[in-house]
């Protein structure tokens, strides 16, 4: 898995976005980044540890090419990168509430 900076992963993100759009999926994961490098220590032991801000590590892969990066919470142009290429998903059937009713009585 790549780290990058964040202007590269999102230049590498819409590269697999446009690699995929025929064939392909892109599977994004999100995940909360305190800055540690290291394991938590066990109990007994003193935690001298303060995390710094909200981050999130943010990670994407094809199947073939993984990248990721940390991004604070207050980047917008992730959202709306992710929000133009997600066309292809299918809708949700919503069956109404009254036919479930009508069911169980």
């Amino acid at each position: 898995m790549v780290l990058l900076e964040n202007d590269s992963f999102l230049t590498e993100l819409t590269r697999l976005f446009q690699k995929c759009r025929t064939s392909g999926s892109v599977a994004i994961t999100l995940k909360k980044y305190d800055g540690r490098t290291k394991p938590v220590p066990r109990k007994g032991h003193p935690v001298n540890y303060e995390p710094a801000d909200n981050k999130c590590l943010l990670r994407a892969s094809d199947g073939k090419k993984k990248i990721s990066t940390v991004v604070s919470l207050q980047h917008h142009a992730y959202s709306n990168l992710l929000r133009a290429h997600m066309d292809g998903l299918k809708k949700k059937d919503k069956k109404s509430k009254s036919k479930k009713t009508k069911a169980t009585q």
